[in-house]
């Protein structure tokens, strides 16, 4: 066998497998040779002409391969230099002189050898015209990979541009690209020329391509590094300039932020991480992100009040004065501040006391804060946690999160401006939690006495003591707030305002503040007390003075629009003139209580919104002894209904009861308003009265409300909410209340309006309820 140089070839070759290097016919490549078949494969060639067969693996970490680890397609080259190196491996230089295809291994010890045949290209009879194209495009495209690549010299490029030959072409630019094996292999074995150097000048073309988009990346980086550069060496020159002169006009921004440090006068950790970042700054680019970042973040730390405080009103007259000016009532939060004050006087080192105003909405809970604030000569602040569900809130975002800020509490803080103010946290019992985490959880080393002296935020990332804050929250309830949480808080409970607070809370301070708003003065409007009781128990019916507050508004906005139209000079609020500024009254005594009746009776309840009265009505007709319940009652309401209906038959013979009777018919419970969800024990009482009245045939009286939960052995057990559900009954025109025994402790705290107003009888067992109910 001999090739187109006319050197005779032998028919069996030794095999040189090659590690991510495919050569090509024509190509000269150094190739480094250290594995001891290859080295042998190099020596067996020496003795068949120099000549070797050239096979590329298909996994180069393959570390002896096989048959299988190497393609069928080859190259057979010529040894044309070799000489060993010191750690027993070869450098060798080989030129390929034509393909081969591999037949049949025929050793492979000390090394392959193997069988071939010859590939020759398919020759065209002659050179189309879109052969020639491809071969001009690869001419002009070889230029610019000449100086855009860095590729082969002027010389080869020379050569290249010379070869008329479409394969011959095809091998030797692809010797020259920087192709993955698998693709370089690809090309090898490709037969027919024209298609190879097609495949070739895709390739080339795609080298170009991301060459020059990697050009254009570069360019506008180190275009911008420059103008960077640049405008950094002449804000040196210019400070220089401005210190040779004296000019002292433009301070140093790094010397600003120690000066702003110095004066600070921070703890010693503090003091020394700012120190720190500081020095970081002065190495940064003041162009740079990170710069502006790490300038935000120095801001922060210096604008906080790390050592103002704020001086403590300590005159407890003055104080219970600012008090009582601005709120009627409330006395248990005023108590509570008061003797703050007064240990204050006694231990000035007193740590904030965190407390919690529970209540339904409109009795003050907020504006008390205030209130507070002013009375002790804080700033205020205040924090809404309604709806809040990422924990970052309140302790803030780590810098390493673009637009990272500090949490709600620092902010507070640096908003007031001192380390002892005033926080309200509003609407605790509306926190809630999601995947960003749960700032209740948060929210407990902040109400920690014994943590928060050293609270640390995730953006400030320094130790802040929040031991002098004043924090005070509010809730509606406290069923939703975390247990651990609650046992950090000091209760303090307000109930509904009585008619008689309400009138005073009315005359003292919603009517001149309505009126104010409204551009209206003391002669132009003027309320009398008949038409604001009238107001309170026609037009509203709350526990707060929320509403109270809107209907004095529309009062005084319809007022203000009839003296403006030259109806009238100025207005005196009499109970008549209500129905012409507000309408018809919207809430009248209800219906029930203008007779006694049988099967219906009143009960007592106690919501988010203060206390409400619930009538419960029983109905019995013929059936099978089925008890059906509606009216929206929940699981614990109907546990009591069975509860009651189960005492009564078992002491159906005590009632005088018909117990056969009964289980001939069907006893219907339903509690009106059957839209709103209701639920809680403690209408066990009221079951079964209504229950008893219906299968006696004795009616209730009608001015009597109770509530209590009701066991099988028909006692009474304790109840909460005492006060609003007494200050229901009383907004209602309930004369009679019937409580628990338990709950006779609490009468003592009741409003003297509501102990004077209300008959009140506790309770120990149900049959003292069906005696009052009944009234034998």
């Amino acid at each position: 066998m001999s090739d187109q140089t006319g050197i005779e070839i032998p028919a069996e070759l030794p095999v040189l497998a090659l590690r991510d290097l495919v050569v090509f016919p024509f190509m000269i490549a150094p190739i480094r040779v250290g594995r001891t078949k290859s080295i042998r494969a190099i020596e067996e060639s020496l003795g068949h002409g120099r000549l070797i067969f050239l096979l590329t693996q298909k996994d180069p970490s393959v570390e002896d391969p096989e048959d299988e680890d190497l393609p069928v397609v080859g190259c057979i080259a010529m040894v044309m230099r070799m000489h060993r190196v010191g750690d027993g491996g070869m450098k060798v230089l080989v030129q390929g002189l034509m393909k081969g295809k591999r037949i049949k291994t025929c050793s492979n010890d000390p090394c392959m050898r193997v069988t071939f045949e010859e590939i020759e290209d398919i020759e065209p009879p002659e050179i189309s015209e879109e052969c020639q194209q491809v071969i001009d495009s690869m001419r002009e495209k070889l230029d610019l990979f000449a100086a855009d690549l860095q590729g082969p010299g002027t010389d080869t490029i020379m050569v290249l541009k010379g070869v008329q030959d479409p394969g011959r072409l095809a091998d030797l630019t692809a010797a020259h690209l920087s192709l993955e094996s698998s693709q370089a292999q690809e090309i090898l074995e490709v037969i027919d020329p024209v298609e190879r150097l097609k495949m070739v000048h895709k390739l080339l073309d795609l080298q170009l391509h991301k060459r020059q988009t990697k050009d254009r990346i570069e360019q506008a980086t180190r275009s911008q590094m420059s103008r960077n550069q640049r405008e950094y060496y002449l804000r040196e020159q210019m400070r220089q300039i401005r210190r040779e002169l004296g000019d002292q006009e433009e301070d140093d921004p790094i010397q600003e932020l120690r000066d702003r440090v110095d004066m600070l006068d921070l703890p010693e950790e503090p003091a020394l991480e700012v120190l720190k970042q500081i020095r970081r700054l002065e190495g940064l680019n003041a162009e740079s992100t990170e710069a502006a970042n790490l300038r935000s973040y120095l801001d922060w730390v210096c604008e906080l009040p790390w050592n103002e405080h704020s001086d403590d009103k300590l005159d407890l007259a003055e104080s219970e004065a600012i008090l009582d000016a601005d709120h009627y009532g409330l006395d248990d939060v005023k108590e509570r501040i008061l003797e703050y004050l007064s240990v204050r006087q006694k231990n000035p080192d007193l740590k904030g006391p965190i407390l919690c105003l529970v209540g339904p909405p409109g009795v003050g809970k907020t504006s008390i804060g205030k209130s507070i604030a002013r009375a002790l000569g804080r700033r205020f602040q205040r924090i809404s946690l309604g709806g809040m569900r990422d924990e970052a809130e309140i302790r803030g975002h780590r810098r390493t999160y673009v637009g990272a800020m500090p949490g709600r509490i620092i902010q507070a803080i640096k908003q007031a401006g001192t380390m002892n103010p005033v926080i309200m946290l509003d609407e605790l019992d509306k926190v809630g939690s999601d995947f960003r985490g749960d700032p209740a959880a948060a929210l407990l080393e902040v109400l920690d006495p014994e943590q928060n002296n050293a609270f640390r935020d995730h953006y400030i990332n320094l130790p802040f003591d929040l031991s002098q804050v004043l924090f005070l929250a509010n809730a509606n309830l406290t069923d939703t707030i975390p247990r651990p949480l609650l046992d950090r808080l000091e209760m303090i409970r307000l109930a509904g305002y009585t008619a008689n607070e309400k009138l005073q809370i009315c005359r003292r301070y919603i009517v001149d503040r309505q009126a104010e708003q409204n551009g209206l003065d003391e002669h132009e409007i003027q309320f009398s007390n008949p038409a604001i009781s009238a107001l309170i128990e026609g037009y509203t019916r709350e526990a707060g003075v929320r509403n109270l507050e809107r209907q004095v508004g529309t009062v005084c906005r319809k007022v203000a629009r009839r003296i403006v139209s030259k109806k009238v000079t100025s207005a005196k609020i009499s109970p008549k003139a209500l129905n012409r500024y507000l309408g018809p009254a919207r809430f009248k005594s209800d219906p029930d209580l203008a007779g006694d009746s049988i099967g219906c009776c009143n009960g007592l309840a106690w919501t988010s919104v203060g206390g409400e009265v619930l009538v419960v009505e029983a109905s019995m007709m013929k059936g099978k002894g089925n008890l059906i319940l509606t009216g929206q009652l929940g699981d614990v309401m109907k546990e009591s209904v069975r509860a009651a209906l189960t005492f009564l038959r078992s002491h159906a013979d005590e009632f005088g009861l018909d117990e056969a009777a009964l289980e001939e018919k069907d006893l219907h419970i339903h509690v009106p308003a059957g839209a709103i969800p209701k639920d809680g024990p403690s209408a066990g009482v009221t079951m079964a009265t209504a229950i008893l009245s219906l299968l006696t045939n004795r009616p209730v009286r009608a001015r009597l409300a109770m509530t209590g939960e009701i066991t099988l052995r028909g006692r009474v057990m304790t109840i909460g909410g005492l006060k609003e559900k007494c200050l229901a009954a009383l907004r209602l025109g309930i004369d009679t209340v019937l409580i628990p025994g338990g709950n006779a402790v609490d009468i003592a705290e009741l409003p003297k309006e509501v102990r004077r107003k209300l008959i009140i009888h506790p309770c120990e067992d149900v049959r003292q309820v069906f005696g009052y109910a009944f009234g034998d």
